[in-house]
């Protein structure tokens, strides 16, 4: 596989990084003057990480206790309970040195740090950083003047003061830990979308599940109020509940957006009904006035989403949250015939993202090197490094099961009534029981079940040996850039030079000037593959979100790490960064070597592209190929392979148990020797254990060409109803925006009458799919109250009463 391409220029950068959240002690739900500190702190925190060692030991020295000989007990010049009135700054500022006595004993400040001489950096790191953020909540409980929230500062406090002395890693002592209540506030909206929505076409499907997470991005940062604001406002509470609720949300959820020492979870996914019961009705009214005051602000795609359809979303959901009999609070929701949970992919999985907008088009990438060992936290990006932005999601990704495997699998509750609208659609009702459904599942499900493939392999995936290396921790990939707005970060510039070295090497047709300048254009990205520190590969990229495509210009392995599946991988990172930046479609000019790459990646000469849209921003390149993709928004690609070989494994084991039923061996019918010259296929013994089933019974026309003249005139018939109008051509795209990503197997009436012209429908069987699959599709796309679908059940009717006059099938 070349894992190589030289491709011609391109163009624009991607958006500046997103906003910051409120800090401690900033409420409501803007933090306005939080954003500036926030990014204080990260760049103090990147500047003492720099510094040379000595001047680490000193700021360590500060906080560390005494290690001279004989019992001194002092814990350091900063006491770990912090006096009743803040230092002056100048006193806080003031240089010290390793040889000064310390102010607390008479030793020097060099025996508090012994123990620290030869601790790795990355441990030294670790410590400076819980010192700094020491120093900030240090600050806060001077400022804070609610009781509550400053007793909680403090205790937070006290507990780095203490990691920092005694050179460990903070853990909150509490009698529980997250998360605090089940279901939780995240799997709560789930089920709620399941209830109620899940009978709507895909389309509007999908703009609800738009709206469930725009709430709980929300939530995850909104300030809540304190005890005693509440008190004031809410008299008959639970105060004493609301109080410790108060406390877990600033301990987990708050203070560690800006103390990173801390690990950080998303409130979503440690509370449940009870905090989101204190929070919802005022939560909605804000989120309503805002939505109403920032109208002109909002891009004309959101307007309607944010000011028609969200108050009707927060509306239906207010009911379930404070009714008492919803079931979406279950522990058990959508629980199957067998009593088992029916392991399912989650409707709505929220990224984490720096701040809740109604105007953000996707979530901000945050720095892997940064994030906790917990797997909920998320810690913003250090300011010092803007430009660097990470791959996409947690490690834990849920795999989407197989289709008739959900379809199967999924039942409505036997409590739960039927819509009205939703007992008129025809559903498809999957043969296989469901207890069988559960047994396979629960093989599947665990890891040690699945065989594992030989990477050598024929049947291994091309990228798995890299996707198991970046489990592994032995490869990352970043997507980074140059800056003009923001000071240069050391090792981002280095990556740059790497990348630069990599293209130049593996591509020594461009000019060497040509790929540095490229490489180093503030409007250029590159998707940069990491390896022991050091860059073995990327794809160096420009976005033209106007256009609506992304030109990649140079992609690259260096050569003693080819053959890996790098070069996939990084495709596959690539693709998933764009879908979540909404850029479906790659440009890229191949030369000779590299055209094989990109057909194995899904490019192809065939540009769905409108040529209007990229003539004059990207330019010929000679002795090369235009080639273009486009991506499919619903694919998981890092995982694809892993889908596709669980599914095998679903199907594998279906099939393994049903040949296991059907091996048995029945007796011979012995009826043809007592004189019986013909029986009915369904009386022989097994034949319905093989999944046989009785063919419709017609009349199947033999002769060619009285078939076709039958066909023609059915077609006729239909074509002259009164409600064939919406079926006569094929939809256009423009005026069904996302119609072909819905439908993957579009119909339509006229070309049928091309099909049957060159003679295609060759049994009656053909004709009646197609023409059922006109009527499937209208359904699947379109809402039932709209004048489509109702037009589709009525010629339905029509076309299935003149198959029977034609005597096709029984009447």
């Amino acid at each position: 596989m070349a894992d190589n391409a030289g491709m011609q220029q391109g163009s624009p950068a991607i958006g500046a990084a997103g906003l910051v959240p409120a800090a401690p002690g900033a409420g409501g739900t803007e933090g306005s003057g939080a954003a500036g500190g926030s990014a204080r702190i990260a760049v103090k925190k990147a500047q003492l990480r720099s510094s040379p060692r000595p001047k680490k030991l000193e700021k360590l020295g500060v906080y560390s206790s005494c290690k001279a000989e004989g019992a001194c007990k002092c814990n350091g010049w900063k006491s770990q309970n912090p006096p009743p009135t803040p230092p002056r700054t100048d006193q806080q500022s003031s240089a010290v040195n390793l040889q000064e006595p310390c102010r607390s004993c008479s030793h020097t400040l060099g025996d508090h740090v012994t123990h620290l001489e030869n601790i790795s950096e990355e441990e030294m790191n670790r410590l400076l950083g819980i010192v700094l953020d020491v120093e900030y909540l240090y600050t806060c409980v001077h400022k804070e003047e609610d009781a509550d929230t400053k007793q909680v500062y403090f205790s937070l406090f006290k507990l780095l003061r203490k990691s920092i002395v005694q050179m460990g890693k903070p853990m909150l002592e509490a009698q529980d830990s997250p998360p605090f209540e089940k279901p939780s506030i995240e799997q709560g909206v789930n089920n709620f979308v399941q209830y109620k929505f899940s009978h709507l076409p895909s389309k509007e499907r999908q703009t609800i599940m738009e709206l469930a997470k725009m709430f709980l991005n929300q939530i995850n940062y909104w300030q809540l109020e304190t005890p005693s604001q509440r008190r004031q406002r809410v008299l008959n509470d639970d105060a004493a509940g609301y109080k410790a609720n108060y406390t877990r949300w600033l301990c987990y959820c708050n203070v560690p957006q800006f103390c990173d020492s801390l690990p950080r979870y998303e409130t979503t996914q440690i509370f449940g009904r009870t905090l989101l019961r204190s929070v919802f009705t005022v939560m909605r009214k804000q989120l309503l006035e805002q939505a109403r005051q920032e109208k002109d602000k909002l891009p004309p795609e959101k307007r309607t989403l944010i000011l028609t359809h969200f108050p009707k979303f927060l509306s239906m959901l207010e009911e379930e949250v404070y009714s008492h009999s919803s079931p979406i609070w279950s522990q058990d929701f959508l629980a199957g015939a067998s009593g088992g949970q029916i392991p399912i992919r989650p409707v709505i999985s929220v990224s984490p993202v720096a701040k809740p907008s109604y105007y953000s088009p996707s979530p901000v990438s945050v720095e892997p090197s940064t994030c906790g060992s917990v797997s909920p936290a998320r810690k913003a990006a250090p300011a010092s490094e803007p430009s660097a932005e990470c791959r996409y999601g947690s490690p834990g990704k849920h795999l989407p099961l197989c289709p008739c495997i959900i379809a199967g699998g999924e039942k409505r509750k036997p409590t739960e009534p039927l819509p009205h609208e939703d007992s008129k659609r025809p559903r498809v009702v999957g043969d296989i029981p469901l207890e069988l459904i559960n047994e396979v599942m629960a093989t599947i499900t665990d890891p040690a079940a699945i065989p594992e493939t030989s990477l050598l392999s024929a049947h291994s995936a091309r990228d798995e040996a890299a996707r198991l290396e970046e489990r592994r921790g032995v490869i990352e990939f970043h997507v980074i850039g140059n800056s003009l707005n923001q000071k240069p970060n050391k090792r981002i510039l280095m990556w740059l030079v790497g990348l630069q070295n990599v293209f130049s090497h593996q591509l020594p047709r461009m000019p060497k000037e040509y790929i540095t300048r490229l490489v180093f254009d503030p409007k250029h990205k590159t998707l940069s593959l990491i390896k022991d520190g050091r860059v073995i590969g990327g794809i160096c990229f420009r976005m033209f979100p106007s256009q609506g495509f992304t030109e990649i210009v140079f992609c690259a392995v260096t050569s003693n790490e080819q053959v890996k599946g790098y070069g996939t991988h990084l495709m596959n990172h690539l693709k998933e960064y764009h879908i979540k930046h909404e850029i479906l479609n790659f440009l890229t000019y191949a030369d000779e070597y590299a055209i094989g790459y990109f057909k194995k990646q899904g490019f192809s000469k065939d540009i769905k592209v409108p040529k209007a849209k990229y003539v004059g921003y990207i330019k010929d390149y000679e002795g090369a190929t235009l080639m273009g993709c486009e991506l499919n928004p619903s694919i998981p690609y890092t995982e694809f392979s892993v889908i596709i070989k669980k599914q095998k494994e679903i199907i594998k084991k279906l099939i393994e148990r049903k040949q296991a039923q059907i091996r048995k061996v029945y007796p011979g019918l012995s009826c043809f020797k007592e004189g019986v010259r013909q029986i009915p296929i369904e009386s022989i013994p097994g034949i319905r254990e093989t999944g046989w089933k009785p063919v419709g019974k017609g009349k199947e026309l033999k002769d060619p060409d009285q078939l076709y003249s039958t066909l023609k005139t059915i077609l006729q018939h239909v074509k002259s109803h009164q409600n064939a109008w919406p079926f006569m051509e094929p939809v256009k795209k423009t005026e069904a925006p996302g119609y072909y990503q819905v439908i993957r197997f579009p119909m339509d009436l006229k070309t049928m009458s091309e099909r049957l012209k060159s003679r295609y429908y060759t049994t009656r069987k053909l004709f009646m799919a197609d023409m059922q699959r006109i009527f499937t599709n209208c359904r699947e796309y379109n809402p039932p109250e709209s004048e489509y679908y109702k037009c589709a059940n009525l010629l339905e009717k029509f076309f299935y009463t003149k198959i029977k006059e034609a005597g096709l099938i029984e009447k």
